[in-house]
């Protein structure tokens, strides 16, 4: 099998174990902590939404974020691990990646991915199995791991 990477994420921890048979075991090799998206939404925000002043002097909108503060906190961290996978792509450091990610982080880190990493992307399963042990994450995926 070629060099493959698996990256098990939430919003706030990634792990990336490297795969190198069909139906082996998973080796984690590094995991990436986001601990700002740990932190409470009022812990993230100021007290009052900034306002901005309406026309000829009267009285002003509340700014509306597009995102919340976890939300962006989460896009944030997704475009963090997209990064370290495009630098191991770039780098050589495996020839395929599957992806296994809590369902809104995996589309937060899909959408951060390079067309030519999403290329190369042979697996996602949409589950959050960030906190599991090495051996029960590999009970979720299929017996035989796909290959490109």
């Amino acid at each position: 099998m070629k060099l493959t990477w698996l990256v098990v994420a939430d919003n706030s921890k990634a792990r990336i174990f490297e795969v190198d048979s069909h139906d082996g075991p998973i080796v984690e090799l590094e995991t990436i902590v986001h601990t700002q998206s740990r932190l409470h939404e009022q812990d993230m925000t100021s007290d009052l939404p900034g306002r901005r002043g309406g026309i000829n002097g009267s009285g002003g909108n509340v700014y509306e974020a597009e995102n919340s503060p976890k939300e962006q906190e989460s896009i944030n961290f997704a475009r963090e691990v997209a990064n370290e996978i495009e630098d191991g792509r770039k780098n050589n450091k495996f020839k395929q990646v599957m992806l296994v990610a809590a369902p809104g982080f995996l589309g937060n880190l899909r959408n951060a991915l390079s067309v030519q990493t999403k290329k190369v992307t042979s697996f996602e399963l949409a589950k959050n199995l960030s906190q599991l042990r090495a051996d029960k994450i590999r009970e979720h995926l299929p017996k035989r791991l796909p290959v490109l």
